[in-house]
């Protein structure tokens, strides 16, 4: 019983199983990564290693190292991270520098720019602004460092020279080496940990200084737009207005999604709860059939069992009862044949007792005293015949000794 019960709930697990794996390729969400060229350099990470380099020619330097790999664009698509140099330039209290891609001989792409403007009270206002052809207009992120840079003091001093990189197409420094570009998912994980988190970093869709497009005019590169204008992040994504947008769509996207698949794993769970619940009570019904019917079983062989004692019992007391009928009805035939014995044994046996000699003994009057008892024998009934003769001794016949007299037929003795 138990065997069969395993076996019933062993069969609905798998069953359950094999009906959730097919449930589950069946409801598969698959979400399609459509990856943008602005995922491969996160502003931030950029805006973080800025606040701890200690010139621009060391922000050149950690932006483009091979062991960091703070950036992941390849522009140009030759399969190889693009190199990134640094152009500054300077007016009055302003700063702005410039990171461009270099994509060939002389063809630059300019992707971000840090404009820096100092206050009336010596403060340093910062602005990370993404290129609009690559992150759209106005991505814009203003960092708050928890300690000012120490070359902040630098931009402003007499004897400054602005940073122009003297790096090119070909021509690189010697601690910078080809790398391929990684997975975005890849990117995303690994650039999170060069972000210095103890700074804050806010979005602002307001760019404080608008004279910077004009001042960085002479420098400006836009090659990759001038080559490919169809590929500008508006034409890339046409319902969202720039790299903010998309992150927050991502966001929902990836929300709903989550609960979608919640709602899918939950509901899978609760199919798959009341398959097996399914399965346990039809093997708990079957167990309890199984189980009543053995109990029937049971009962029935009992009953049989009883029935058959009692059966066997009944037939025990029939077969006595009849035994003893019979004995009985042998006792009153044999006493009936006993009593109703045929009249011609009984005369047979009549005969013979009469054909033997009968013998009878007279005894003494109260006058005479016998010697001895008359005795008579008859051997025929026609005729008698006396085998001794009757004698009599009378007390009184005889003086001294007495008379003794015998008669046997129609004689008398006399005695001396």
């Amino acid at each position: 019983m138990k065997i069969f019960r395993f076996a019933l709930i062993a069969m609905a697990m798998l069953t359950a199983s094999v009906g959730i794996a097919q449930n589950n390729r069946g409801n598969a969400t698959v979400v399609a990564q459509n990856y943008d060229i602005s995922d491969n350099l996160d502003l931030q990470a950029v805006a973080s290693i800025f606040g701890e380099s200690r010139d621009l020619e060391d922000f050149e330097r950690r932006i483009n190292d091979p062991q960091a790999q703070i950036s992941n664009l390849d522009l140009n698509n030759d399969n190889y991270v693009d190199y990134l140099r640094v152009v500054e330039v300077g007016e009055s209290d302003v700063r702005v520098i410039v990171i461009q891609a270099v994509l060939g001989q002389d063809q630059f792409q300019d992707v971000a720019t840090i404009e820096l403007e100092r206050q009336r009270n010596k403060t340093v206002q910062v602005q990370i602004v993404g290129n609009s052809y690559i992150y759209g207009p106005n991505y814009i992120y203003e960092p708050f460092y928890y300690s000012t840079p120490m070359f902040f003091d630098m931009f402003w001093m007499a004897t400054y020279r602005p940073y122009y990189s003297p790096w090119y197409w070909g021509y690189y420094p010697t601690y910078y080496s080809y790398w391929r570009p990684m997975p975005v998912f890849r990117y995303h994980s690994h650039i999170y940990s060069h972000i210095n988190h103890r700074n804050r970093y806010s979005y602002t869709d307001n760019r404080r200084l608008v004279r910077a497009d004009r001042m960085y005019s002479g420098v400006r590169g836009n090659s990759l737009e001038r080559q490919n204008p169809n590929r500008s992040f508006t034409s890339r994504n046409e319902n969202v207005t720039n790299r903010r947008a998309l992150e927050t769509s991502r966001d929902t996207s990836r929300s709903r999604n989550a609960i979608t698949g919640s709602n899918l794993r939950s509901s899978n769970r609760s199919e798959d709860v009341g398959r097996i619940q399914n399965a346990d009570s039809r093997t708990i019904t079957s167990g309890r059939a199984t189980t009543v019917n053995s109990g029937r079983q049971r009962v029935s062989s009992e009953e049989f069992s009883r029935n058959r004692s009692s059966n066997a019992t009944l037939r025990s007391d029939r077969a006595t009862i009849q035994n003893s009928g019979s004995l009985r009805s042998n006792r009153n035939s044999s006493s009936i044949r006993r009593e109703s014995a045929p009249a011609s044994s009984r005369i047979e046996r009549s005969s013979r007792i009469s054909s033997q000699p009968s013998r009878t003994f007279s005894q003494p009057s109260s006058s005479s005293r016998s010697s001895a008892p008359t005795m008579s024998r008859s051997s025929s009934p026609s005729m008698s015949r006396s085998s001794a003769p009757s004698m009599s001794r009378s007390s009184g016949s005889m003086g001294g000794g007495g008379g003794r007299s015998s008669s046997g037929g129609g004689m008398t003795r006399g005695g001396r």
